[in-house]
């Protein structure tokens, strides 16, 4: 009896179109989360990037629930002195809408090199239009 052992020559990568309009933002996240770190594989390991491309539209209309959207800050510093910078949910979502998503993502998967590969392999459109559909096609057929 022998243990299969799956190598990176052996992982068999999909895409997911996933259309944000409605959705909440944690739930969606958790979703794209999944997809990407390939947890929803039998064939996953967790030394390996097994996960999957995906393609989230309509990152303009993602919603949060509550008085998120005036509350929730995004924070970041340039490193010098008075360099603190923050935003709020709604403004951020006018300026920037794939970063809301893309930063939610992020925080759910590793903070590693393999986290990093992971990242790389999401795309997120503000409006209904990406230039994936050939990729998307080929999923399907």
């Amino acid at each position: 009896m022998s243990t299969n052992v799956l190598s990176a020559k052996d992982i068999k990568r999909d895409w997911h179109l996933i259309d944000a309009e409605g959705k909440i933002l944690g739930r969606l996240a958790t979703d794209v989360a999944v997809k990407l770190s390939g947890k929803h594989k039998p064939s996953r390991v967790p030394y390996l990037d097994t996960g999957d491309f995906v393609v989230v539209t309509n990152a303009a209309k993602v919603r949060v629930t509550g008085k998120k959207a005036q509350q929730k800050k995004y924070v970041r510093h340039s490193g010098y002195p008075g360099g603190l910078r923050e935003e709020t949910f709604s403004k951020l979502l006018v300026r920037r809408p794939e970063e809301v998503i893309r930063h939610a993502v992020k925080g759910m998967l590793p903070k590693t090199s393999l986290g990093r590969a992971m990242i790389t392999k999401l795309h997120i459109f503000a409006g209904s239009e990406h230039p994936f559909e050939k990729q998307l096609e080929t999923k399907d057929a």
